[in-house]
């Protein structure tokens, strides 16, 4: 792993749990981690249920937009962090994969999006602490 680890985290739409994942480790991880996120099949957009979680936290992801997963982005990655994408994400030798089973965000309002929100927010601690990275408190 280099020494500043990189992360990609693939959900299917790239628009809920992997770009709450990315926020939280940007602002968690504070710049100690390279993070990346990406899509098999991207929405046009952020769901605004996620973003408003987030912001809930202090965390602003509203610049974030959905992109498409590319080999290149696994193969620049130390970690890959799938989110029921099923078999898009490439494998590759030497990469660390962990696949995190999380409630598909899509089409539910914040009420429903806050406990998946703090689920992720768990794992990337958890994450951070597998690396050698302390936590910035928020």
């Amino acid at each position: 792993m280099s020494a500043r680890p990189s992360v990609l985290f693939v959900c299917v739409h790239n628009a809920g749990r992997s770009q709450m994942a990315a926020g939280y480790l940007e602002a968690l991880g504070g710049g100690q981690v390279e993070v990346r996120s990406a899509g098999s099949a991207p929405a046009d957009l952020v769901n605004p249920a996620a973003v408003e979680a987030m912001s809930e936290e202090g965390i602003d992801i509203t610049a974030a937009s959905p992109k498409v997963l590319t080999t290149e982005a696994v193969q620049a990655s130390d970690v890959v962090i799938t989110m029921g994408c099923g078999d898009a994400c490439p494998i590759f030798p030497g990469k660390r994969y962990e696949d995190w089973v999380l409630e598909d965000p899509a089409g539910k309002g914040v009420e429903s999006v806050r406990p998946i929100r703090d689920e992720i927010r768990g794992r990337v601690v958890e994450l951070l602490d597998s690396l050698g990275i302390e936590t910035v408190s928020r």
